[in-house]
């Protein structure tokens, strides 16, 4: 039987169960509620807009989205949001799901904490975002709606999720400090990262070896 929350079926391909049960292995209970969140606040937002995504993919940005801050990645030097891309297009790949969609994952997963470009393209990409922004940031909070808040919440519960998930930003990002330049954990770790500096695009284009 399909598992409907707040109106939105989670998706139930073969697909889908896997990318779940991945995800449960993967992330701790605060990353997998916050990532179902993400798919049932996205789907909410793009119902009162109109758009139509891909529910298999929406759910598998949406899960994938934040592993790249989990501990398998905690020396990489890439971006924590390309972790979480290439570890879907592997996972993906890895069950034969087709390039262009593979490619349609990788980006809401690469791009979710570089706003508000996503929300101008393809409707999985603007949904994941927009599930994000309404978990984390409460940006869409009032379009959600009350009910269904409290409906994804009662089965996705979000205890102390403000400073358990500033935490987890904190953690997954320390060790890679400059791969934060131009996005919202730059703020992040300049609460919580002692020395931290953030990048200065126009000292670094004075300091660019031009001779002018």
């Amino acid at each position: 039987m399909a598992e409907i929350i707040a109106g939105i079926e989670i998706p139930d391909t073969a697909l889908a169960r896997d990318i779940t049960e991945c995800i449960r292995d993967c992330e701790d209970e605060l990353l997998f509620h916050h990532s179902r969140r993400v798919f049932l606040f996205g789907s909410l937002v793009g119902r009162t807009r109109g758009l139509t995504a891909d529910p298999e993919l929406l759910y598998a940005g949406a899960m994938f989205h934040d592993l790249g801050l989990t501990e398998t990645f905690r020396d990489s030097q890439l971006r924590f949001e390309v972790d979480g891309a290439n570890a879907a297009q592997d996972f993906l790949a890895s069950r034969g799901v087709e390039p262009e969609r593979i490619q349609g994952l990788r980006t809401p997963t690469a791009l979710h904490p570089t706003p508000p470009i996503p929300e101008f393209m393809a409707p999985e990409i603007a949904l994941v975002t927009a599930g994000v922004e309404t978990d984390v940031d409460g940006i869409w909070y009032d379009e959600v709606g009350v009910a269904a808040r409290k409906e994804v919440v009662a089965v996705h519960p979000r205890p102390d999720f403000k400073n358990r998930i500033l935490a987890a930003f904190t953690a997954g990002n320390v060790h890679r400090p400059e791969t934060t330049f131009g996005t919202i954990n730059a703020d992040v770790l300049a609460h919580f990262m002692p020395g931290f500096v953030r990048g200065d695009f126009v000292e670094e284009m004075r300091a660019n070896p031009w001779e002018e």
